[in-house]
């Protein structure tokens, strides 16, 4: 029997995978080994090899960009189908975008109308904050931002008001409980979910109506779920319930990628998938065909000292590549300042362009000195993840309007536009508002359209005269909404109606680029042409930073090492690869105060960065590090010493491990074996007989051969002796001249 065309062109495990049986399958896949070629193949598999009818399938991703992808891919397969009905109806999209419809559809078993909104996080924090402040909360004292992070994770782990009330162990806890019960009751009277809720009621959905959970189970036969390792707790179980009863889940990730534990992603649901179906088929997905293979046996290094991992042994057929380059830099300019000469040296040579390139670390505060080298040199460049389009106030103030046209009930939409342009509706008056609409028992915003219609009301003349203003251009808008007006040409009546271009005309040179970032909306607005206003707030709802990410420029991208998941560049450079900065200082804490999953997560966030590169990769940190202020001697991370021998340009593992032990002992030991001069000490003391008084002696003078694990040997030009360190220009036979903390340095014997 001759082999289906849809498995031709696949290596030998990505076969096993998209030709699986029916049952639950779990499959492994490394970085870069195609596992949206498994899934989109796989479902091409089900329905032209298996009968499997398209509507039958859903498959569910992280990103609306992934799942664009899938989708496009998925169809290009089946539309070489005989029969066009037979890819008809396939559900594709996000956990929250699929959610989001069957909540529409289902709205009658739930709380809420058809029409709810989606609160973002701005949104969510104003509603804390609100419901903190009903509850007698000082929000000094336990911020929304924390009660929010603690409502989103009972929220994950499926837990409503009423059972956290139930397991409170600490006085946050009782007080964060609190503030739940309330932030839930204003949700629902404002008839809107926050992205947590679009999770949790689907699942609370499914339980409290079985009839419904078997509706979807009998329509869905097969469901496939892409980065299952970023999985949380209600994603884990609503995936459960929907391939329940026949359990043909097919499952796709890497544990060893999971690094968004801070959002509630969970990497044991794979030991849960395991534990769960104990008849699944494992099948792992090991060769990659992004990387050279030096840059594959550097992650391998890294990642293999975590423990409870199945091991996968990466490999692939495009060589082994450039070495990997390490710079140690004296500071974080220097760093920057290598960092930029590079990308310059490698599009000046032709090899590789600036959009090529992407320099990656691990907190967002690593940007500064990276964007100011990128700025004095000239170059443009990209910082992927910082404000999103979509939090620009401008882009707020705009939706807002939108939401309140669609739901009047909206409370944090009507309370941040209702003076926005300013219309002489001062904070009294809202107060005033909101005390009247409480006695009528409806909202703010249903109240403030009665007096259309000539309710007596509590206000003065003129302020019901404002009032009355403003409730006659909402009326006005919902009148185009009702009449199927575009979302564009909604917008643009709002933005007329409310001289919003005068508004933001404020004489300051940012006035060029806010209007520019309206005019940007109104082209995303476009883009809905034939389509509702839920329909197009509903999908700005759930758009990520990562889709928002502009392709088309050639220019370096810069980034965190949590906004590189998924992406991929020819040239990575990863910088401030230093103890306390990779892996993180609350990570290390956290390991000494018993966390055993802290470092594991640093490794795999490394992981994930080395895995971005496609044909070089560097790594680099300083030596001369700032803490609040104070410049420290920074120890290399503990990561470097991990790397394999011969992974690194011109040296073995064992120089790069050498110089953390070592560094690492004279870092943190005691310094009465040194040689030492009288001085103050670091606290500004003077120096006494004691410990910690006195000032290292020079070590390295002019003419003095020495020799470096990195950079090999040289020359020492100078030295400057400070109160907890030496630092040493050194002229190197190989490397040039670079100044380097004597730490690191050692006497050549020359």
């Amino acid at each position: 029997m001759p082999e289906s065309p849809i498995l031709t062109g696949l290596n030998d495990a990505q076969r096993r995978a998209v030709a699986a049986g029916t049952g639950p399958y779990l499959i492994l896949a490394g970085p870069g080994s195609g596992k949206t070629r498994v899934l989109t193949h796989r479902i091409a598999y089900l329905s032209e090899e298996m009968g499997v009818p398209a509507y039958r399938i859903m498959a569910v991703t992280f990103t609306n960009k992934a799942a664009r992808e899938m989708q496009h891919r998925a169809q290009l397969l089946l539309s070489r189908s005989e029969s066009p009905a037979a890819h008809s109806g396939l559900l594709i999209g996000t956990f929250h975008s699929i959610c989001a419809r069957f909540l529409r559809i289902e709205h009658a078993h739930t709380p809420y109308t058809q029409d709810y909104l989606i609160y973002d996080t701005r949104d969510q924090l104003a509603a804390v904050k609100k419901a903190a402040l009903d509850a007698g909360v000082d929000i000094k004292r336990f911020t929304p931002r924390s009660l929010l992070n603690a409502i989103s994770d009972q929220k994950n782990e499926l837990r409503t008001p009423e059972v956290y009330a139930d397991r409170v162990d600490t006085y946050f806890d009782e007080i964060a409980s609190r503030v739940y019960a309330r932030y839930q009751v204003i949700l629902r009277d404002s008839n809107a979910m926050d992205f947590d809720d679009l999770l949790m009621q689907t699942v609370i959905l499914f339980q409290r109506y079985p009839e419904v959970a078997e509706k979807y189970q009998t329509r869905l036969e097969h469901v496939l779920v892409d980065e299952f390792q970023d999985t949380n707790f209600a994603q884990y179980k609503l995936v459960q319930a929907l391939a329940a009863p026949q359990n043909n889940l097919f499952a796709v990730g890497d544990p060893d990628q999971s690094i968004y534990a801070f959002r509630g992603a969970d990497y044991r649901n794979v030991l849960r998938f395991e534990r769960d179906y104990p008849d699944h088929t494992k099948v792992l997905l090991e060769q990659n065909y992004r990387s050279t293979q030096h840059i594959l046996d550097a992650a391998m290094a890294i990642i293999d000292r975590n423990p409870n991992r199945t091991p996968k042994r990466l490999f692939t057929d495009r060589g082994a590549g450039e070495k990997i380059g390490l710079y140690e830099a004296y500071d974080e300019n220097d760093e920057a300042g290598h960092i930029v000469e590079t990308i310059v040296t490698l599009n000046e040579r032709a090899e590789f362009n600036p959009g090529e390139c992407a320099v990656m670390y691990r907190t967002n505060a690593q940007s500064r000195a990276l964007e100011g080298a990128f700025q004095r040199a000239g170059i443009p460049y990209r910082l992927v993840g910082a404000t999103a389009f979509y939090e620009r106030a401008e882009i707020k103030d705009l939706l807002a309007y939108l939401r309140l046209i669609l739901n009047p009930n909206d409370v944090i939409s009507l309370e941040r536009i209702i003076n926005t342009p300013a219309r002489g509706i001062g904070t009294k008056t809202v107060e005033t508002l909101t005390e009247w609409a409480v006695s009528l028992g409806v909202s703010p915003g249903v109240a403030l359209l009665s007096l259309l219609t000539g309710a007596e009301a509590p206000f003065t003349p003129r302020a019901r005269k404002q009032l009355e203003s403003f409730a006659g251009s909402l009326a006005a808008w919902q009148t185009l909404a009702v009449q199927k007006k575009t979302p564009l040409e909604i917008l643009d009546a709002v933005i007329d109606d409310i001289g919003y271009a005068s508004y933001l005309n404020t004489g300051g040179r940012e006035d060029v680029d806010r209007w520019e970032n309206v005019m940007e909306l109104r082209a995303g607005a476009a883009e809905f042409e034939g389509q509702d206003l839920a329909t197009y707030l509903t999908e700005v709802s759930l758009v990520s930073d990562v889709d928002t990410r502009d392709d088309d420029v050639d220019a370096p991208s810069l980034m965190t090492l949590h906004s590189a998941k998924g992406l991929e560049f020819p040239v990575v450079f990863i910088c401030g690869i230093a103890e306390g900065t990779l892996p993180h200082m609350r990570s290390l804490e956290a390991e000494l105060a018993g966390d055993a999953e802290a470092l594991p997560e640093e490794r795999r966030l490394m992981y994930v960065g080395l895995t971005r590169a496609k044909d070089r990769l560097y790594l680099s940190y300083a030596f001369r590090g700032s803490r609040f202020g104070d410049y420290e001697p920074n120890l290399p991370s503990r990561f470097l010493s991990d790397l394999p021998r011969g992974a690194l340009a011109g040296q073995s593992s064992e120089t790069v491990s050498q110089a953390y032990q070592g560094s690492y002992r004279r870092m943190t030991a005691w310094a009465d074996d040194l040689p030492t001069v009288t001085g103050r000490s670091r606290e500004g003391g003077s120096s006494g007989g004691g410990r910690g008084g006195a000032v290292p002696a020079q070590r390295f003078r002019p003419g003095m051969g020495v020799i470096h694990p990195v950079f090999g040997e040289g020359v020492v030009i100078s030295s400057r002796v400070y109160s907890d360190s030496e630092e040493v220009e050194v002229q190197f036979t190989t490397s040039g001249r670079k100044r380097i903390d004597g730490n690191f340095l050692e006497p050549s014997g020359q």
